[in-house]
């Protein structure tokens, strides 16, 4: 099992986006994604979070909220819960990330990124809903087989 935290911070109308193309053997290659990575021991999720967010970005931030806990169910990795955040302040100086190229990326385009099929569920979610919600994420290899809201299943996503 992988407790881990995921985080968009917005700016200006835009989410800074992570364009995982640095490590090697990396899951998430060529992806978009938020900021944010595993657990430490001892680490809540808002530790994780500032945390990783300062490794990644050079960031520290001031304003953030907790939105959701998503569950990732493989048939190819361990099943992960992941503890989704946004943020709109922080201080510092974004500086390069050793995993990816970061961007600022307006949100209505970020959807047009690759990104994995789940996060496009979340990220429509974190635009619409204000409360805290669960999604539960099946995959098969690639492929986004299921996805449970609050414990009731979603309709398939055409894309």
């Amino acid at each position: 099992m992988i407790l881990s935290t995921l985080c968009y911070i917005e700016k200006d109308g835009c989410w800074l986006m992570l364009h995982r193309v640095k490590k090697k053997n990396d899951l998430n290659h060529d992806k978009w994604i938020g900021v944010g990575g595993k657990f430490e021991e001892g680490e809540s999720p808002e530790d994780c979070l500032l945390r990783e967010v300062g490794e990644e970005t050079g960031l520290t931030l001031t304003d953030y909220r907790f939105r959701g806990l998503v569950t990732f169910v493989s048939d190819e990795a361990p099943t992960e819960y992941m503890h989704l955040f946004t943020a709109t302040g922080f201080t510092g100086a974004l500086r390069d990330c050793d995993e990816g190229t970061l961007e600022w990326v307006p949100i209505p385009q970020v959807e047009t990124l690759p990104l994995w099929q789940g996060d496009k569920l979340f990220l429509r979610l974190l635009q619409t809903e204000k409360d805290f919600f669960s999604l539960k994420l099946r995959y098969a290899g690639d492929q986004l087989v299921q996805a449970v809201r609050d414990g009731r299943p979603l309709p398939p996503e055409e894309d």
